[in-house]
């Protein structure tokens, strides 16, 4: 019976220690998709927009395509860059998990892209009265994205999507239309959620392996 209770207990161990193996590897993975310094820069250009936002479009609810434009310049840019720094990790990796996890971003997050262009189109188009909501649902949206990724990223994302999501309803109770498309609400809105990320991204995935590569 002794026997019997050590070799479950061996074999609990074992599963144990394969289950803690596979985590690390999952998390060089995900260090290898997704970089802070990403999504610190799209946290820049967001600033950036927010500055030069009086100057380019000084009145954004009469010029709602300029606004439009604007801050879908800023996204492009943001999803370009990222897009790049993807598509060159996926083709110079060799490992089908990397390749696998690579897929399985873009196919997550991309329907939450497609929604958020198509939104805007149909808002600008056929709705412009209404377009002033669109940062609130840039907001909700990007968080939905967030949500779906949330199995191939630190748990503590789960936290920057709540804040865009929170954010996004909170713009949308505003009723007045001018404070909605005013500089700093989208530009505090992505460049603290983007700077957050960044963070998690680096203090839970890239500084270890910093670490472990300083002490080995």
């Amino acid at each position: 019976m002794r026997g019997k209770v050590d070799y479950f207990m061996d074999l609990r161990d074992a599963l144990h220690q394969i289950e803690e193996i596979r985590r690390q590897m999952a998390c060089v993975q995900l260090c290898r998709v997704f970089r802070s310094a990403t999504a610190g820069f799209s946290a820049l250009l967001a600033i950036v927009a927010a500055v030069f936002q009086p100057v380019l479009v000084p009145d954004p609810v009469r010029h709602i395509q300029a606004y439009v434009l604007l801050w879908g310049g800023v996204a492009i840019l943001s999803l370009i860059v990222t897009a790049i720094e993807m598509t060159g990790r996926y083709r110079r990796s060799s490992s089908q998990v990397q390749q696998n996890i690579t897929r399985n971003v873009a196919e997550q997050f991309v329907p939450c892209l497609i929604a958020g262009a198509a939104l805007t189109f149909v808002l600008v188009r056929f709705a412009a009265q209404a377009s002033w909501l669109l940062p609130g649902l840039w907001a909700i949206l990007f968080s939905m994205g967030i949500f779906s990724l949330r199995r191939l990223l630190p748990g503590a994302v789960v936290w920057v999507a709540r804040y865009y999501l929170a954010m996004g309803l909170l713009v949308l109770t505003q009723a007045n239309p001018g404070s909605v498309l005013a500089p700093w609400v989208m530009g505090v809105t992505f460049a603290l959620g983007q700077s957050a990320l960044a963070v998690i991204l680096y203090w839970t995935l890239e500084r270890p392996q910093a670490l472990e590569r300083a002490n080995g």
